[in-house]
């Protein structure tokens, strides 16, 4: 027997409509709140009948499972079950779902029917489904449900009359229900080999745009094809970095250079006249000579975002994440935090479990940044031959790039996998994505994107990294040394460099790298500018000297141990103040930053030393 006032519940998956279903039923009839005890919004709101009796609609937060993974969902389940506090159980549900995306949808809404409530179905954005080229069969898919079925459109208040007169009807004939004690838990391949069934006999026809699709899907969400098709993408990636960006950096260094023989010839030989050609120009240039290969690495992420796959390459990175005891809801997170760890950090607020969210931002930095491309890029090209491996068209130094981001993700995973048994002990908690169509990219978006990059590294250039060199530039120039001694030995900054050498110099570092680690705290492309201020003093206005490229002078001061070393640090350095400082934030403790920075630095140290002492194993010493 239902109340006087009967209680409708809207439930489906997120992005099915749902509140654009409650809005048109309910107009300005509706008041938002939290419900007791949590920070989740309850939407209500009134409605009536076609005979004008009125019912009360709750639109509950999104979901895929009656199995919660956010306090959202635990919401969801509550309310529906009869358990949230403060609300009783509706009397029926309205599952809505996206008339395009069937085979997701429908997982959830064979959940919500076997709890044997009275139920009615809205078939929302039907027109959408139609405009795609998918015609459905409603009268089919309420035969398959054993549910009314109701095709809306609710931005066009499509179907409400026929949608309400539905769920009246469903009140009058509903048998009593028992009371629930408990989630059905049917297994989730069957739940979705049912869901498919379903979807196939509910489709009148498709285009074949979305047979293509579905056949292209077929094979890039395959769990062994799919996972090599997204390491070969990684791998052309890594290649067009070098292949691609050689005129451009080549055009840049020779700019950077002119620029600095105007300086000489123009302002008379003095301390400004030093601080520009040596601390400015030769330190900040020698990391903007590097923004070709950040922007071709972004042109890739960008192409594949607009394109739709990157969602696939999250779910297939979501099994090899939960094998580890990671949730998929970290793979944005960590994505972001290829561009930089700071905003990959703020997106793990996403992430509903907290152990899981901290096991995340520990890992984070992890994911190799752009800021530590002109470190690579730089080593790479002086001291990786530019060469095919072997007889194929595969070059060397793009594939050595390739290895050492694939170092910084399996280093990710193994942290992450040690974290969740120990520290952050617990299991893995999944989640599911809707794959967005295959489109082609516009490129007027593409050349934002870019635009955007660009900008957020020159404006860092001109920021930190510019206030970085003049601060070490200044350290590196004072107190000036007698005639005869090394400028860079005797100035501060050398003397400290030398108090550092002691600690490094087991796993092959020398002078210039133990002086590069330290201002590299401030950003990690400060690495190669306070490497490029010290040769640039070093040089002492020597033309000849100041004519050859970091590259060159490096080549000639280390041994390619010491550089595959310092590559290898590099994967897994101590990170930058501001990723320290957005942890300590989001973490509101200095406990987990400190952590993160002590086993960074055993990491990279290890990592260091294992590749230095095998590479002078090999003679490479």
């Amino acid at each position: 027997m239902t109340a006087a006032v009967p209680t409708i519940a809207l439930v489906g998956n997120p992005n099915a409509g749902k509140s654009s279903l409650f809005n048109a039923l309910t107009g300005a009839r509706q008041k938002i709140a939290n419900y007791p005890g949590v920070t989740v919004e309850r939407k209500a709101g009134h409605a009536r009948f076609a005979d004008g009796r009125p019912m009360s609609l709750i639109d509950l937060p999104g979901t895929y499972s009656l199995i919660p993974a956010s306090p959202d969902e635990a919401v969801t389940r509550d309310v529906i079950l009869g358990k949230q506090d403060g609300e009783r159980q509706p009397d029926a549900l309205i599952v809505v779902l996206d008339a395009a995306n069937l085979d997701n949808h429908l997982c959830f809404a064979l959940e919500l029917i076997a709890l044997g409530l009275p139920t009615v179905v809205a078939l929302n954005m039907l027109d959408l489904a139609e405009r795609d080229g998918l015609t459905l069969d409603p009268a089919r898919l309420a035969q398959e449900l054993c549910v009314p079925v109701v095709p809306t459109v609710a931005v066009r208040r499509r179907g409400m009359t026929e949608l309400l007169g539905a769920v009246d009807e469903a009140l009058r004939t509903a048998k009593p229900v028992e009371p629930i004690a408990q989630v059905p838990m049917p297994g989730a391949a069957a739940l979705h080999s049912r869901a498919r069934a379903i979807s196939r006999a509910a489709t009148l026809s498709e285009t074949p745009v979305r047979r293509w699709t579905a056949r292209v899907d077929a094979v890039v969400l395959h769990p062994v094809v799919g996972f090599l098709i997204l390491l070969a993408l990684m791998f052309v990636m890594f290649q067009a970095v070098y292949a691609w960006a050689g005129p451009p950096a080549d055009a840049l260094e020779a700019g950077v250079g002119v620029l600095q023989s105007w300086v000489v010839d123009n302002i008379p030989e003095n301390f400004l006249r030093d601080l520009i050609v040596e601390g400015l120009l030769a330190g900040v240039g020698a990391v903007v000579v590097f923004l070709p290969q950040i922007l071709i690495l972004f042109l890739f992420i960008l192409l594949l975002e607009a394109s739709g796959y990157m969602t696939r390459a999250a779910f297939l990175m979501d099994g090899l994440m939960a094998k580890v005891g990671l949730s998929g809801r970290g793979f944005i997170p960590l994505l972001s935090s290829f561009a930089c760890a700071v905003p990959g950090i703020m997106a793990t607020r996403a992430i509903p479990d907290e152990k899981d969210r901290l096991t995340t931002i520990l890992i984070a930095p992890l994911m190799t940044c752009s800021a530590r491309l002109p470190v690579y890029a730089l080593i790479i090209a002086a001291f990786i031959p530019d060469r095919a491996v072997g007889n194929s068209p595969v070059g060397l130094q793009g594939l050595v790039l390739f290895g050492l981001y694939l170092a910084g993700i399996i280093g990710a995973l193994v942290v992450a996998f040690v974290l969740r048994r120990t520290l952050a002990r617990g299991s893995a908690a999944g989640f599911m994505m809707e794959m967005p169509r295959y489109q082609m990219p516009q490129w007027r978006d593409i050349a934002l994107g870019l635009w955007q990059r660009a900008w957020i590294f020159l404006r860092r250039a001109g920021t930190i990294i510019a206030m970085t060199t003049v601060v070490l530039w200044l350290l590196l120039t004072f107190p000036k040394a007698p005639p005869g001694e090394s400028q860079v030995d005797y100035s501060v900054a050398g003397r400290i460099a030398s108090g550092l050498e002691v600690v490094v110099e087991p796993i092959g570092f020398n002078h210039d790298i133990a002086l590069a680690l330290i201002p590299a705290m401030a950003a990690r492309e400060v690495a190669v500018s306070a490497m490029a201020t010290a040769n640039a003093i070093d040089a002492g206005g020597d033309e000849d000297a100041m004519a050859e490229t970091l590259g060159q002078r490096l080549q000639g001061k280390w041994s390619l141990a010491t550089a595959l070393a310092f590559l290898a640090w590099f994967v897994f350095a101590p990170q930058c103040i501001s990723t320290i400082a957005i942890t300590r934030r989001e973490t509101n403790s200095w406990r987990w930053p400190m952590f993160m920075v002590g086993y960074l630095f055993l990491l990279a140290y290890a990592a260091a030393g294992i590749t230095y002492w095998t590479a002078v194993a090999f003679g490479l010493g």
